[in-house]
């Protein structure tokens, strides 16, 4: 549907008007060498990046004109999990998780069956050890620790609801039950009877090797706690395998809150967009679209006119992807390939072919330099034993690549002191007033698509409702509140 959007820009646009893309390049780069030759700021925002030959394009940009720094954001960030594994392993990274090898499993909020990470490869691996038969003996078992009834909740063994506010003192305490068995010191905090905790523990020791902890909490403490059980338990490199870090989210919360006081402070020349909704999508969206009226550039990539768009000065729509060629690697050393499936329906244009017409490239055929940058990155690797065009239409017609992977060789030095005290000066034991979880929806995900009306008429696997953003509480709330059944209040 979103191909057919009616709402899709037919061409370029400048401000209101509509333009051709001669206009459009030529004033784009007229501010563009303006701004470098000043030494002036120049900014691309995007999402997460999973194509290699679009960020050498975006590099390509960046040498043309040095002062342009690329942020990543997320509309769900994980970027608590990255910086949490910068200090216990050196670098930010997100690791592959293995369930089909986890005989115990344990997940403080993470909905790994519906939306945490990597829900669709999660599910099939957690099936593995989910179905018992004449060969198949021993089902996994499954604790869950969440706020919300989660679809991976309502799937789990022993399901103990929490408190937001308790959810880093639940990690401390399961750190603290698998120390005492491990012989380690206990933190400083924890939180003190939780349902089913200290069964958790004793499975997961029983189990070291072929278990696995995780938690949804952006918290880098948290995390790293986190990380600290999961060592003591001997996970990594079994059900945790760092040697394949995923790249499907590497936006940086820092970076983003920075770019947007600095462009409140009017410190850009020229801001561009690529395919990303910052006014919509993130939480301090409102700011920015105040902001961007004060910028001399103003550029978005985005196909729709949407919230971002419609602040911006010129629109330069991409191809819809499936009109584009592209590229991708959404784990380390795993790449794949794009292919358009229709000609351009409108007068779009790739939008790695509008930076290289930025930059001043001469060849902007976006198809020939994928395929030039994989005869320079991955056909020396191959082996192949063909020629490189034959190689090239045997990686098209597979759609996927694969180089061997890599060892992992860190080991954790956290500081799970320190993690304690952030933890310990953060979450509270005990709170009698309500407490709000704002949880992902499993149709319209992360909102970026939400004008699809199929999406929105999927019904929430939980409370099988359509169409609507509910808050849900329970009976006993509920009554106390005067809330009644045709939906009103005392």
């Amino acid at each position: 549907l979103s191909l057919y959007d009616n709402y899709r820009l037919r061409g370029p646009r400048i401000a209101d008007k509509a333009s051709d893309w001669e206009t459009v390049d030529k004033e784009i780069i007229a501010k563009l060498t303006e701004a470098a030759g000043k030494g002036g700021q120049i900014r691309i925002v995007s999402n997460t990046i999973l194509s290699p030959s679009t960020k050498a394009t975006i590099d390509k940009f960046k040498a043309k004109y040095p002062t342009t720094q690329h942020i990543q954001y997320d509309q769900v960030s994980y970027y608590g999990m990255m910086k949490a594994n910068e200090e216990s392993f050196g670098s930010m990274f997100l690791p592959s998780y293995d369930f089909s090898k986890a005989k115990i499993i344990v997940s403080l909020g993470a909905d790994f069956l519906g939306t945490w990470l990597s829900p669709i490869e999660f599910t099939k691996q957690y099936a593995v050890n989910r179905k018992i038969d004449e060969d198949h003996r021993e089902m996994s078992r499954h604790y869950q620790f969440e706020s919300n009834m989660s679809l991976t909740g309502a799937n789990a063994d022993y399901r103990t609801a929490i408190r937001p506010s308790q959810e880093g003192l639940v990690a401390a305490q399961l750190y603290n039950l698998i120390a005492a068995k491990a012989g380690k010191p206990n933190l400083s905090t924890g939180i003190e009877q939780t349902n089913n905790l200290e069964k958790a523990a004793e499975d997961l020791w029983a189990n070291k090797g072929t278990a696995l902890v995780i938690s949804c909490s952006n918290d880098k403490a948290v995390q790293v706690v986190v990380n600290a059980i999961n060592d003591m338990l001997g996970n990594y490199g079994s059900t945790i395998l760092p040697g394949a870090p995923v790249n499907f989210r590497q936006g940086n919360d820092e970076a983003m809150s920075a770019f947007i006081a600095d462009a409140e402070g009017g410190k850009f020349d020229a801001v561009i967009f690529y395919n990303c909704n910052p006014v919509y999508d993130h939480p301090l969206g409102a700011k920015l679209g105040s902001a961007l009226k004060n910028i001399p550039l103003t550029v978005s990539t985005g196909y729709t006119e949407d919230e971002t768009g419609s602040s911006v000065t010129y629109k330069a729509p991409d191809h819809h992807y499936l009109e584009s060629w592209n590229d991708f690697e959404p784990k380390k050393n795993l790449f794949s390939l794009s292919q358009p499936a229709i000609t351009p329906i409108f007068k779009s244009r790739q939008a790695q072919e509008s930076f290289m017409v930025w930059a001043g490239e001469k060849n902007v055929d976006y198809f020939d330099v994928v395929k030039e940058n994989w005869k320079n990155w991955y056909y020396g690797k191959a082996n192949a034993g063909m020629g490189f065009q034959a190689w090239w239409d045997k990686c098209l017609y597979d759609g996927v690549y694969e180089l061997p992977s890599e060892d992992f060789k860190g080991s954790f030095a956290g500081d799970v002191a320190a993690a304690a005290s952030t933890i310990s000066s953060t979450y509270k034991p005990n709170n009698s007033g309500l407490e709000l979880a704002v949880y992902e929806s499993y149709g319209v995900g992360n909102g970026s698509q939400a004008n699809n009306p199929l999406l929105q008429e999927l019904p929430d696997p939980i409370t099988k409702i359509v169409w609507d953003h509910p808050i849900t509480i329970s009976q006993a709330d509920a009554t106390a509140l005067g809330f009644t059944n045709d939906g009103e209040s005392n």
